[in-house]
């Protein structure tokens, strides 16, 4: 079974290149989902987050907003944090490939936003990129919810450039033009990957 490392900057349109994948009978790890549920109430992650930023754990839950505000003010607790979770996020990693592995799949995807920058890229056995222009990725990333300039540029900082991404890549998404033009992407991507012999 190939692993591959799906990741991307900010608004690149990851999710929805992950989605497709996961249309087309792939099985994805949602990493960014996984993070959501360690942080919901009863989740594992909780307790680790109300000792290292108290302020971010409301009604026995971590609020994300709150939790990176307090990281964009205090940037020094991030590695606490990342020590705190990131092991809780691999075990459940593995148990996605073990179940994988068991049906027999060709391909399977970690979702992994930041791949690079924490090392996992060298956990996975080939490695897609999601990107887009500059422009585009700015436009989409102040669309949304909550997300400011300030905030915007202060995760950018927290990320590998995306040119460093692309060249580190085995296959580069860009979703530049359109979602039909992604999906055809997506679609060469997988007839070089779903062969005889790669399960």
């Amino acid at each position: 079974m190939i692993v591959a490392g799906l990741t991307g900057s900010i608004a690149m349109g990851k999710t929805e290149t992950a989605k497709q994948f996961a249309l087309r009978g792939i099985p994805v790890f949602d990493s960014d989902a996984a993070v959501h549920q360690l942080y919901a109430k009863g989740g594992k992650a909780v307790a680790a987050i109300a000792e290292i930023a108290p302020e971010a754990v409301t009604d026995g839950a971590v609020n994300r907003d709150q939790l990176s505000a307090s990281i964009r003010e205090h940037p020094e607790i991030l590695k606490r944090v990342e020590h705190a979770v990131h092991p809780l996020v691999r075990a459940m990693q593995e148990d996605f490939l073990a179940t994988a592995r068991s049906t027999g799949c060709a391909v399977a995807i970690l979702d992994i936003p930041l791949l690079f920058e924490t090392g996992r890229d060298k956990d996975v056995d080939i490695i897609i990129v999601v990107s887009t222009s500059p422009g585009i990725q700015r436009q989409r990333a102040l669309q949304r919810q909550g997300m400011t300039a300030e905030k915007f540029d202060f995760i950018l900082s927290r990320q590998l450039p995306d040119a460093e991404k692309r060249r580190r890549a085995d296959y580069v998404i860009d979703t530049s033009i359109s979602i039909a033009d992604s999906q055809r992407q997506v679609d060469r991507i997988l007839a070089k990957l779903v062969t005889p012999g790669n399960s």
